[in-house]
């Protein structure tokens, strides 16, 4: 239960930039340019972190962009204003939101890897 409260904080440092794409592309090599924009810089930079920056959150976003779709995203945005959603969503026998939280842990791990720093 201890990982829960360690990657939702994971999570809330590192899905402060949002995107919006219709299709996922996902590849082994992640740019991180800082202009990405979209729900999770959004959230990024609406978030009470103080290592929050404009940099930051678009490198989040982009990593975003190529992790999730734009369903994934909106609701991993979701998690900042009610956390127990995402527990919810962990919890669930629903394939989709297995497939969502498997595709979320994959993203955190990128954008921590690719943001580190930032």
């Amino acid at each position: 239960m201890k990982a829960i409260p360690v990657m939702m904080a994971a999570a809330l440092v590192v899905l402060s930039a949002c995107g919006a794409r219709d299709s996922v592309t996902r590849s082994a090599s992640y740019a991180t340019p800082s202009f990405a924009s979209g729900p999770m810089k959004t959230a990024c930079l609406r978030s009470d972190r103080a290592q929050r920056n404009s940099r930051l959150c678009g490198c989040i976003q982009s990593v975003a962009d190529q992790s999730l779709s734009n369903a994934e995203q909106r609701l991993a945005v979701s998690f900042f204003s009610d956390p127990h959603r995402a527990q919810e969503i962990r919890q669930s026998d629903r394939p989709n939101h297995e497939r969502m939280w498997r595709n979320y842990k994959a993203f955190v791990g990128r954008a921590e890897r690719s943001c580190r720093g930032l």
